[in-house]
C-alpha cells in the first residue's frame, strides 16, 4: 500500500510538472512576437504543432490518470502510456541532439523549457522504471503506438506545405531539401520504434501484473472473476 501511494505521487508529481511547463509556455508563447502568427492566440494555438507539446500533453494524461487512480489495464491506455513514454524521451534526445543550442532562453521560457524538455522526460522515464505499471505492453500495444509519430509527421510536413509553417529546421523541406527530412525521419522513426520494442521487451520481459500496481483501476472482467471466486454472486 505505501508502495501505491509513492507512485501515483509520482505520477502525480508528474503531471504537475507537465502542467507548470505548459501553463510558463503558453503566455511566453503568446507575447512573442513575429513569424508566421500574427495573434496571440494564433501563436497558442500552434503550439499543438510541436512534437514536445504534444508528447508532454499525453505524459500528463497518463500520469494525471494514474495519480487519480482511474487508469486501467485497457489496451488503450496501455497505448496511450506507450505512445507518451516513447515520445518524450524522442522528445528529450532530438532536444539535447538537435536543437538545444539554437535558442538563448532567460525566464519562463527557460522555465518552460526545462520542464518540458528535460524534467518531464526524466520523471516519466524515471516512473515507468519504477514503477510500471507493468504488464500492459505488447506487440499490438507497439504498432497503434506508431500511430502517434505517423500522424504527427503527417500533418506537419501537409500542414508546413500550405502555409509555410514547420516546427523543426528537420523537418523543414526549405533548409534540408526533401531528402533530407526523408532521412531525418527515418532516423527519428527508427529510433521510436526502437525505443518501444525496448519497452515492450523490458515489460514481457522483466514485468508481471500482480496486485502492486493497485494505484490502476480494477479491470471488470477481473472484479467478475474475484467475485465467483468467492461463490458471491
Amino acid at each position: 500500500m505505501q508502495a501505491s501511494k509513492i507512485a501515483r505521487a509520482w505520477f502525480g508529481a508528474t503531471a504537475l510538472v507537465v502542467i507548470a511547463g505548459l501553463a510558463a509556455q503558453i503566455p511566453v508563447s503568446a507575447g512573442t512576437e513575429g513569424g508566421t502568427f500574427h495573434t496571440p492566440a494564433g501563436r497558442v494555438a500552434n503550439l499543438l504543432a510541436f512534437f514536445t507539446i504534444d508528447s508532454n500533453i499525453l505524459v500528463g494524461i497518463g500520469g494525471l490518470l494514474l495519480a487519480l487512480g482511474v487508469a486501467g489495464r485497457s489496451t488503450v491506455f496501455g497505448v496511450l502510456r506507450l505512445t507518451g513514454l516513447v515520445g518524450i524521451i524522442v522528445t528529450g534526445v532530438v532536444f539535447q541532439v538537435a536543437l538545444a543550442d539554437l535558442y538563448e532562453l532567460h525566464g519562463w521560457a527557460l522555465f518552460a523549457d526545462t520542464m518540458l524538455h528535460k524534467v518531464s522526460p526524466l520523471m516519466c522515464v524515471a516512473g515507468w522504471l519504477l514503477f510500471g505499471p507493468r504488464g500492459q505492453l505488447s506487440w499490438r500495444v507497439l504498432w497503434w503506438s506508431l500511430l502517434y509519430p505517423l500522424a504527427w509527421l503527417a500533418v506537419t510536413l501537409v500542414r508546413g506545405a500550405i502555409i509555410g509553417f514547420y516546427p523543426y529546421p528537420f523537418v523543414d523541406p526549405g533548409v534540408n531539401g526533401y531528402g533530407g527530412v526523408a532521412f531525418n525521419c527515418v532516423l527519428i522513426g527508427l529510433l521510436f520504434i526502437g525505443l518501444a520494442a525496448a519497452a515492450v521487451g523490458f515489460d514481457r520481459t522483466f514485468g508481471r501484473r500482480d496486485d502492486t500496481d493497485d494505484y490502476l483501476a480494477p479491470d471488470p472482467a477481473e472484479s467478475v472473476e474475484r467475485i465467483r471466486d468467492t461463490g458471491a454472486y
